[in-house]
This record gives structure tokens, C-alpha cells and sequence, in this order.
């Protein structure tokens, strides 16, 4: 009897802590905080050598053969994709971003925080040549440590400022599609492709016949995905076109919407492994022999500004002017202090702007920089918009609704 309360005690603990807004935040801060740890000790050795090793899957003469972080980059990240692409279905179609007056704001924000965040990237690194290449990597937010954050706040952060934040963060979502899809695309072979757009070609059938169930699309999404990945096209928008196709207006026997199914299986997955593994084998860095000038030089020095003083200039220099203009107004129960406090935590890129980073350069020698600029603008970003938010005035009682967990 006690075993058996003991242990639902603990199960209880663990449920009501998986619930909590900002468990997957945490969860990534542990991982790369692992993953720094493993890189400044011994354990480096074994850290490098484990995403290094080789994994292969063959059928006859076809055979896809990667070391396994670009497994995590390219697999993983393509499911994450998936549900960013759900995600942003729903929110266009009947969520936060369905009509004009609900969009104009956080999509305007989101693209002031995408154009001068790589302004202030290429003002650093105009003369630097290859390191242009990452002027996309301070656009990114990731809302999991973002919203983390803010539910450490409580309701001193009114409901209509995560609304916000997280609306932003779908726009820089469908930013960061479009950047990888036009700036971040390989050679292209044209028989991959074509095989490509056939198989998109059977979602949109499948949609069209209003196909209910969810595997279906799953196995064509993941022959999507090597075909995609084969093309030289990134294998992770191969998850957008695989989203978009999943029903959102036709429901199952339950009258249960497709993709709101999917959506609610893959929230736990994407929260708590799937970008906590990219989190994990992407954040290590090496601190060994690096000064505080190493920060100083142009790619580092770009990134961390473009996330620290470009997002928030961009995401409040955006609503401002928006705001002055009649075309918005603040979220209802925020003050001014409060969306600059909202503003600054959307310069926190960590995984999305290591995945960037990731397509931007392939050479070794870029690794330490990028993830030292990353991890210095993000963090920055972080404690800057908690101490906005903690000391701004305008505290708001309302109950928080149920937010999206996860975002590069």
C-alpha cells in the first residue's frame, strides 16, 4: 500500500511537471547544458566520436548513409517541422493569425524582427566574406525557452503578451521556411524532385478524398522525405509539405480533426526528445583556449548583437510604428515595459538559430564561433526580458489558456 502510493505520488509528480508551460524549456537547458559539460571535460572525446558515428539504412543498391548529427539535423528536425507546419495551419485557419486584426501585429513584429536582426549581422560582417553566409541565424526565436521564461513570471505577465509572443513566433517560423527553402538549398537533381511532387501530389489526394486516418500520410511523408533529401532541397521542409496536406476541417468518426490529432501526439514527442536531442548534440562547444575576444570577432559578435539588440529593435521598433500608425494596438492588459520585456525574449534563438547555423556553414572550423555567438545573444536575450517583465508595471490576474510547447 505504501509502495503502490509512493509510487503514484511520484507518477502524479511526474504528470503535473510534463503539464507545466515550462518543462520543455527547462528540459533543453538541461540538455545543452549537458552538452557543454560533456564538450570542457574528458568526456569530449566520447561526445565527439557519438555524433560521429555512422548510420546507414540500405534497400538494394539505394542506401542513405550519414554520421548520426546530421540524422539528428536532417530526421529529427524534419518531424519538428512537421508540427511547426500543423501548427501554423491551425493558427492561419482558425487560430491566432485566422483574421486581419489578429494578424497584422505579431506578423509585422515578427518580420521587424527578421530584417533587422541580419541588418545588424551584415553591418558586422560586411567585409567578412563566407561569414555572410549566417546572416539568417539571429532571425530565428525559440519560443520553448521564450515561453519558459515567461511562465516563470506567473500572472504577472497578462495572457494577451504570450498570445503575442507566441504569434511571433509562428511568423518567424514561416520566415525561416522560406529562408531555408530559397537561401539554403543545394545543387537540385530534377528526378528527385519530380519524384518529389508526386508524392506531394498523393497528400493532396489524400486530403481531397478526406482521408482520415493519420498513416497514410505519414508513410508518404517519410518517402517525401528522401526524395527531398536526395533532391538537395533541405529534407526538413519535406515535414511543412507533409503538415499542410493533414486535414484541418474534416473530422473522424469521433469528430476528432486529423491534424488536431497529430498535433496533440506530437507535442510531447518534439518537446521532450526530439529538440531536446538537437539541443543536446548541437550546443557542445569547447571553451578551452577561448578568451572573451573570441566574442568580438565579426561571426560571433554578428550573432550575438543580431539576437540581443536586433530582435528587440526590430520586434519593438515594428509595433511601435504599427501602433503609432492606428494598424494596432498593444495586447489587451500590457504595458509598453511589457511588450519591450516580450520583444527581448524573442532574441532568444538557441535551436533554431543552431539549425540555421547548421545549413549556413559546413566547415568545422565555423562550429565554436556560431554556437558561442548563440548561446551569448540567447542567453543575454533571456535575462534582459525577465528582468523587463519582472520589474514592469501592468500585472494582469488572468488565467493562462493552454500555449504551444515547443519552437525552434
Amino acid at each position: 500500500m505504501v509502495i503502490g502510493n509512493a509510487i503514484r505520488k511520484t507518477t502524479d509528480s511526474i504528470s503535473d511537471f510534463l503539464r507545466l508551460e515550462s518543462a520543455g524549456g527547462l528540459l533543453l537547458a538541461a540538455t545543452a547544458a549537458l552538452a557543454l559539460i560533456c564538450s570542457n571535460t574528458p568526456l569530449r572525446v566520447a561526445y565527439d566520436e557519438l555524433l560521429k558515428i555512422p548510420v546507414e539504412v540500405r534497400v538494394g543498391s539505394f542506401a542513405l548513409a550519414k554520421p548520426l548529427l546530421l540524422w539528428i539535423n536532417d530526421g529529427l528536425m524534419a518531424i519538428f517541422f512537421l508540427l511547426i507546419g500543423l501548427e501554423v495551419k491551425r493558427e492561419v485557419i482558425e487560430g491566432e493569425l485566422s483574421t486581419p486584426a489578429q494578424v497584422v501585429l505579431p506578423v509585422v513584429a515578427g518580420l521587424g524582427g527578421m530584417l533587422v536582426p541580419a541588418l545588424v549581422f551584415y553591418a558586422i560582417n560586411r567585409a567578412g566574406g563566407a561569414a555572410l553566409n549566417g546572416w539568417a541565424i539571429p532571425t530565428a526565436t525559440d519560443i520553448a525557452f521564450a515561453l519558459g521564461v515567461l511562465s516563470l513570471l506567473g500572472d504577472r505577465v497578462p495572457v494577451s503578451l504570450k498570445i503575442f509572443l507566441t504569434a511571433v513566433a509562428i511568423a518567424d517560423d514561416l520566415g525561416a521556411i522560406v529562408i531555408i527553402a530559397l537561401f539554403y538549398t543545394a545543387e537540385l537533381s530534377l528526378s528527385m524532385l519530380i519524384l518529389a511532387a508526386i508524392s506531394i501530389a498523393l497528400l493532396v489526394a489524400l486530403n481531397r478524398f478526406k482521408v482520415t486516418r493519420i498513416a497514410p500520410y505519414m508513410i508518404i511523408g517519410v518517402i517525401l522525405w528522401v526524395f527531398v533529401l536526395k533532391s538537395g532541397v533541405h529534407a526538413t521542409l519535406a515535414g511543412v509539405a507533409a503538415a499542410f496536406a493533414v486535414p484541418l476541417k474534416t473530422t473522424d468518426a469521433e469528430g476528432h480533426a486529423p491534424l488536431h490529432r497529430l498535433e496533440h501526439h506530437l507535442h510531447p514527442w518534439v518537446a521532450f526528445a526530439v529538440l531536446p536531442v538537437f539541443a543536446f548534440a548541437n550546443a557542445g562547444v569547447s571553451f578551452a583556449g577561448i578568451t572573451l575576444a573570441a566574442l568580438s570577432e565579426p561571426l560571433p559578435l554578428g550573432i550575438a548583437a543580431g539576437l540581443f539588440v536586433g530582435k528587440f529593435v526590430g520586434v519593438c521598433g515594428a509595433s511601435a510604428a504599427l501602433i503609432a500608425l492606428g494598424l494596432g494596438k498593444l495586447p489587451a492588459g500590457a504595458s509598453w515595459p511589457q511588450l519591450a520585456g516580450a520583444a527581448a525574449l524573442c532574441g532568444v534563438g538557441f535551436t533554431m538559430s543552431l539549425f540555421i547555423g547548421s545549413l549556413a556553414f559546413e566547415g568545422p572550423e565555423y562550429f565554436t564561433p556560431i554556437r558561442l555567438g548563440v548561446i551569448a545573444g540567447s542567453l543575454l536575450s533571456g535575462i534582459t526580458g525577465y528582468l523587463l517583465l519582472r520589474f514592469a508595471p501592468g500585472r494582469s490576474t488572468t488565467t493562462s489558456p493552454h500555449s504551444r510547447p515547443v519552437e525552434p
